[in-house]
């Protein structure tokens, strides 16, 4: 049973950092694709960023380009989003996601969210 697990979220005021934690339950994790998802209320979930099997490629939404770095460590089987100059517009649950095989679609497979707050 694969499972995910998310960390690292909180409250932070507007220009703050945080960076979220994935762990996934097996080794199987770090032979997939992962990114990170993310919901407001009220609002469609939406993709964020997407790192490849091996850590070799990354992709963001545009607008997060240039503030959030998605990177992973196999031998931990944990992907970490850090998350840098953050806005309000930024405030949702944030959702680890594993087994994307589409970059910006979701795989199979879900944490249950980390909620991160930022305030102005």
């Amino acid at each position: 049973q694969v499972q995910l697990v998310e960390s690292g979220g909180g409250l932070v005021q507007a220009g703050g950092g945080l960076r979220l934690s994935c762990t996934g339950s097996g080794r199987t994790f770090s032979s997939w694709a992962v990114a990170w998802f993310r919901q407001a209320p009220g609002k469609e979930r939406e993709f964020v960023a997407h790192i490849t099997w091996n850590g070799g490629s990354t992709y963001y939404r545009d607008s997060v380009k240039g503030r959030f770095t998605i990177s992973r460590d196999n031998a931990k089987n944990t992907v970490y989003l850090q998350m840098n100059n953050l806005k309000p517009e930024d405030t949702a649950v944030y959702y680890c996601n594993s087994g994307v095989r589409v970059i910006g679609r979701p795989g199979d497979y879900w944490g249950q969210g980390t909620q991160v707050t930022v305030s102005s």
